[in-house]
């Protein structure tokens, strides 16, 4: 093509100034047609591989059951990859025009040399895009999360370019740049301090398992209460459950403390820890009367009749005068109806009966004696987990006046509208 173009140029050139043109006007002339065939040609070029050989590669990716060329396909490698030919064919035809004018023969091949330093970059930034888009369909993906490190090192390639293109426009190598930028050390820390903190943090989140894209986090300085949506070099996207989008800085989930919900995901389970107050005043040993009534709960046969017989055993065993209600041991209804509880929770088969059941009593206080049902749910969901606990709760709420129990609750202005309709008497 080389020879091609000289020989056009030199015909030309003696087609002008057989016209009766000077020479230099035939040189131009000459320069001015071979610039414009050689920008045609690359054109050319461009547009039948674009028109011929993408679609060739279009087809291609379609028809093969591997998922890493359509990534590539789809994020457009092949096309800027393509943009690098009409780059290459000019830097090589070029020298072959404008001969007469050196200095923009040097401009035009400097400008193109920038174009492609930038058209790499781009095509390197969507090859990495599609290698993301590769790894994301791996199971390793949702505990290894790799895109901090790959804009990482897109914010390395952007660098390189930058000098490189710098060190073309000064006409120094690239080494004499590097050594200059220990003078703007401190300069570049100040301007990429989130990215570099950014970074650190991914490495010690990903070496560390501490958070995966999909876990539900709770971090209260933030804000946020919800699902991880990306894990990215400066920032953690956190779908909180009002839908609502807050963005955490990477580096504070390593500096800064924050709930991860996964270990609960994990366990097959999710924990209820819920307390009622029952008063105080309603507590009180169990008559002969209470506990045949208690006996006929099919919940509760067993165990009433087993406890009696056993503090029936001791009493007499002890020789303990049971006239009197507070002598030996004797069953309470808040003691049966913890019973009761336990049973009832045991018989749920919502409940995991593999993890910890509790039902126990906290520390009496001013709103009397909290009884807390501490119990896992087999199922973790949202919705049906609310469910799940407030069936219990409704049970448990309904069961109470059946053990001659009643639950803690302050006055209201219902209840002071009462006393004072009744002449000041309590009711």
């Amino acid at each position: 093509m080389d020879i091609l173009m000289i020989n056009f140029g030199n015909l030309i050139k003696e087609w002008i100034s057989n016209l009766g043109f000077s020479e230099n006007i035939a040189s131009i002339a000459r320069d001015f047609t071979d610039f414009v065939l050689m920008v045609l040609a690359i054109t050319a070029v461009y547009y039948i591989v674009k028109l011929v050989v993408l679609r060739v590669v279009r087809r291609l990716t379609h028809r093969t059951s591997s998922t890493w060329d359509d990534a590539l396909y789809n994020n457009r490698v092949f096309h800027k990859a393509a943009l690098l030919i009409p780059g290459l064919l000019f830097n090589v035809l070029a020298p072959y025009t404008v001969t007469e004018y050196p200095e923009i023969l040097n401009w035009l091949l400097l400008f193109n040399r920038i174009l492609l330093i930038f058209i790499l970059i781009v095509t390197i930034n969507k090859f990495l895009n599609a290698v993301y888009d590769i790894y994301q369909g791996f199971e390793i993906s949702k505990s290894k999360p790799v895109k901090g490190y790959i804009q990482v090192l897109k914010i390395i390639l952007y660098i390189i370019a930058i000098i490189v293109v710098i060190s073309l426009l000064f006409d120094k190598s690239p080494a004499y740049l590097l050594g200059g930028l220990g003078a703007f050390s401190a300069v570049l820390l100040l301007i990429f301090k989130d990215s570099i903190l950014g970074f650190v943090g991914s490495i010690q989140i990903s070496a560390n398992d501490m958070v995966r894209p999909g876990d539900w986090i709770v971090m209260n300085k933030s804000g946020a209460d919800g699902e991880v949506m990306d894990i990215s070099l400066t920032t953690v996207k956190v779908q909180n459950w009002d839908k609502s989008i807050t963005m955490i800085p990477t580096y504070s989930l390593v500096s800064d403390s924050f709930i991860n919900w996964r270990g609960m995901e994990e366990s097959g389970g999710r924990r209820i820890k819920r307390s009622i107050n029952i008063d105080m005043s309603s507590v009180k040993f169990c008559t002969k009367e209470m506990l045949d009534k208690f006996g006929k709960i099919s919940l509760l046969e067993k165990y009433v009749t087993d406890k009696q017989n056993e503090l029936t055993q001791y009493n007499l065993k002890e020789n303990i005068d049971d006239s009197i209600m507070v002598n030996g041991r004797r069953q309470t209804n808040i003691g049966v109806f913890r019973a009761y509880l336990s049973e009832y929770l045991k018989q749920n088969k919502y409940i995991n009966q593999d993890m910890t059941m509790l039902v126990r009593q906290l520390q009496p206080g001013e709103s009397g004696i909290p009884l807390e049902i501490y119990v896992f749910s087999k199922i973790q969901d949202w919705k049906p987990f609310e469910d799940i606990q407030s069936d219990i709760f409704d049970h448990i709420l309904a069961s109470i006046p059946e053990f001659e129990l009643s639950v803690f609750q302050n006055p209201s202005g219902s209840d002071f509208a009462k006393v004072i309709s009744t002449g000041n008497k309590p009711v």
